[in-house]
């Protein structure tokens, strides 16, 4: 950059959404809801399942961590979002939004783990009844938490190195509503070609490994299922996998849309709705979801209402 001159960029500018006074108005509002939902929901099933000795599974185990991803992934989103709904011009220094992407990193990425391992707990607990408490002991089940979290890390760290190795200079207006890679990475004075394949290659290797353990587990538990003569068996045997289902088709369609699929294949403004979607609904979405379709749960948080009441 010697003999440019360029004065470099401290702090960002984030556009948002929308610039329109009512329509600022009235998406805060909605997303302020969202989020207390997003809050709430995920907290009562995390404190669910540690007070009610029935959900001491470990099915229930990665659901509460679920939960907890689902709380940090929303947390590192909305907020900013909120106060930029509110405020004429909305900046935040390169180090916040450098941390801000990292942490939406590490928060999306577990989550795909988890998923993946849910996935596998299913086949399990389904494929191999006998063997269950063998196959997921508590050692395993810490280990595979562990493997979640640590691949979280792994790949944030593969988003925030390169990131970090650019140069800010100029324009620092980011098109969107929070520090994402790809709206940074455009903004970035520096011409690395690899700052865009890796990260996306990182991204898109995760999300072909633990599609591929979902696909694997459930074209197995399919299988299993069909051989189950009682209809009723099989039916309880299908409806503990259509939470679990159902929150993987929304999350994997939206972050593939983004992180896998060519820039050049959607706009900013399709961006921004399918990251709406992936970072702000579906942590809200996915309580509701393992709640509402889970009579475990629901048979849980009836006998702990009704303890409470008891005591009271």
């Amino acid at each position: 950059m010697s003999g440019i001159n360029c004065t470099p960029v401290t702090e960002f500018i984030i556009l948002g959404l929308t610039d329109e006074p009512t329509l600022c108005v009235i998406l805060f509002v909605i997303f302020l809801g969202v989020y207390a939902v997003t809050l709430v929901g995920n907290l009562s099933i995390i404190i669910l399942i540690r007070n009610s000795s029935q959900l001491h599974t470990p099915m229930y185990l990665f659901l509460s961590h679920l939960a907890f991803v689902d709380i940090g992934f929303s947390s590192s989103v909305t907020p900013v979002m909120l106060i930029n709904f509110l405020a004429d011009k909305s900046s935040i220094p390169l180090e916040c939004c450098v941390a801000q992407m990292c942490s939406t990193a590490i928060f999306g990425t577990t989550e795909c783990f988890l998923l993946a391992v849910m996935a596998y707990d299913r086949y399990v607990a389904i494929c191999s009844p006998l063997l269950y408490s063998t196959s997921m002991s508590t050692k395993i089940c810490t280990l595979l938490l562990i493997i979640s979290y640590i691949g979280g890390c792994v790949n944030a760290w593969i988003f925030t190195g390169f990131l970090l190795n650019q140069s800010f200079c100029g324009t620092n207006k980011i098109n969107h509503f929070f520090c994402d890679y790809a709206p940074l990475l455009k903004l970035s004075y520096s011409q690395d070609d690899l700052a865009e394949i890796l990260p996306s290659a990182s991204a898109g290797s995760v999300i072909t490994v633990t599609v591929l353990i979902i696909l694997v587990s459930y074209v197995y538990i399919l299988f299993s299922v069909l051989k189950i003569s009682s209809t009723e068996r099989r039916s309880k045997a299908f409806s503990t996998c259509t939470s679990h289902l159902t929150a993987v088709t929304l999350f994997y369609g939206t972050i593939t849309f983004i992180y896998v699929l060519p820039k050049s294949s959607y706009s900013t403004d399709e961006n921004k709705v399918v990251s709406v979607f992936y970072s702000v609904i579906i942590p809200m979405l996915n309580p509701l979801i393992y709640s509402l379709r889970n009579n475990e749960v629901k048979g849980a948080l009836r006998k702990l209402m009704s303890r409470k009441q008891f005591f009271s």
